[in-house]
């Protein structure tokens, strides 16, 4: 591998040398991967929050002719902990692979459960938007790590890795909604000086990720909603594999006396239309789990926003006091715009809770509307009048049906689409 420019961190958090040998051969040649028992690291959402450590176990194996074979996963940042970071860490844990990033927080690993992953940082990037994106996407296309015999990629900017490595797949969280579904309501946002800035910026960079996703051998999205918008607005088939939820760490301890909501501080998460439910309720009790990066568009939102006296926002919270917020809560809320998957729910789901959501996006493809959760319509009221209609009687009744649901979205299934969809590429 040529590691110039480069550098690994390892458990110790040192910087050393990387050296890899280079190993000879196509992924997928005579595969015949298998995954032996791992310690499933527990699960986390998009809120930055922290981690409980890793169970015990093997890291999964992937052979190809009786040799291991040498993985990469890309994936844009390592700064907080969401969704995407998540299953980038427990592919790099489960499959002993590299993980390549760009900013990288050398503490994250250890602090959220993953001290022996090995991070080669393609170096810092600027901090504000949309520096940050444009740079982050010249260091991946700039990239050349040499010695893998499989890469995969995850986010929106890892995909301009896909240029110079080879074979690849993209596990595409959802084509940068900034650029291309939710362009329109971002621009909006924006004063009239910085809109036009932006105007430019995310169409010339929408054009690259549209050439870069060319370079892409293999597609899978995070959800049926992912991946009609792959279709959409890249032109390309994919199959679908949804992310991983760790079933097994979450519990039902009791009905509490407060609802919960777990997500990202942004406009798109609709944190305002949540205030306005419990406005209307103010019997009712919410607490509000999240957080942001530093630097980014949030802060401006939060400024703005004008919590109710029955919302308590926490921000990220560690992952034991957020295992006991599922399983302690009244039932869970959720409301973000066209959402791709939504992790948070099926967490609360395994938590045994009842979930609200908005009616659209990835939600629809894991509630079960009137067995798990409801789906309702993009209004306060319609959020205020079924919390209102749910007794404790029929929020414990659904408890067996959450669990039940949450398990199909397990660790255990995520891995083995993994490895099934990774064999299919080498036939």
């Amino acid at each position: 591998m040529d590691t110039r420019g480069f550098h690994v961190h390892s458990r110790s958090d040192a910087v050393v040398s990387l050296k890899v040998e280079s190993i000879r051969g196509p992924w997928g040649r005579g595969f015949d991967g298998t995954a032996s028992g791992s310690g499933s690291p527990s699960s986390h959402d998009e809120s930055g929050r922290g981690q409980l450590a890793p169970s015990s176990g093997d890291c999964g194996r992937i052979s190809s002719g009786g040799r291991p074979v040498k993985l990469a996963v890309f994936y844009d940042f390592l700064e907080t902990i969401g969704g995407g970071e998540r299953v980038a860490l427990l592919l790099a844990r489960h499959f002993d692979a590299d993980l390549i990033t760009t900013q990288f927080d050398p503490e994250l690993p250890t602090r959220v459960g993953y001290p022996a992953t090995r991070v080669v940082s393609l170096g810092p990037v600027f901090r504000k938007p949309p520096l940050k994106q444009i740079h982050a996407s010249w260091r991946f296309r700039q990239s050349r790590l040499d010695g893998y015999d499989f890469h995969l990629l995850l986010g929106n900017w890892a995909l301009y890795a896909a240029r110079r490595h080879h074979p690849n797949a993209y596990y595409c969280l959802t084509p940068t909604r900034s650029f291309f579904d939710q362009r329109k309501a971002m621009l909006s946002r924006l004063a009239p000086g910085t809109r036009g800035v932006a105007r430019f910026w995310t169409a010339i960079h929408g054009r690259a990720e549209r050439r870069a996703i060319r370079e892409v051998d293999r597609i899978a999205g995070i959800s049926q909603t992912v991946r009609t918008r792959i279709r959409h607005y890249y032109g390309r088939s994919a199959e679908v594999i949804y992310p991983p939820v760790a079933t097994s760490r979450y519990r039902f301890s009791e009905l509490g006396e407060a609802w919960l909501s777990v997500s990202r501080l942004y406009p798109e998460k609709r944190i305002d239309l949540l205030f306005d439910v419990f406005r209307r309720l103010p019997s009712e009790q919410l607490i509000l789990v999240g957080g942001h990066a530093p630097g980014d568009r949030a802060e401006r939102y939060l400024r703005e926003l004008d919590p109710p006296g029955n919302v308590t926002i926490l921000g990220p919270v560690p992952e034991e006091r957020l295992l006991d917020l599922y399983a302690r809560c009244r039932g869970f809320v959720t409301a973000a715009v066209d959402e791709d998957f939504g992790l948070t729910p099926v967490e609360a789901m395994a938590s045994g809770k009842c979930v609200l959501a908005t009616d659209e996006g990835g939600y629809r493809e894991t509630i079960q509307h009137g067995r798990t959760g409801y789906l309702l319509p993009a209004n306060p009221e319609s959020f205020a009048e079924k919390i209102r209609d749910l007794d404790e009687s029929r929020l414990l009744a659904m408890r067996d049906a959450c669990i039940r649901r949450a398990r199909e979205f397990d660790e255990s299934v995520f891995l083995h689409k993994v490895i099934e969809g990774s064999s299919q590429l080498g036939g």
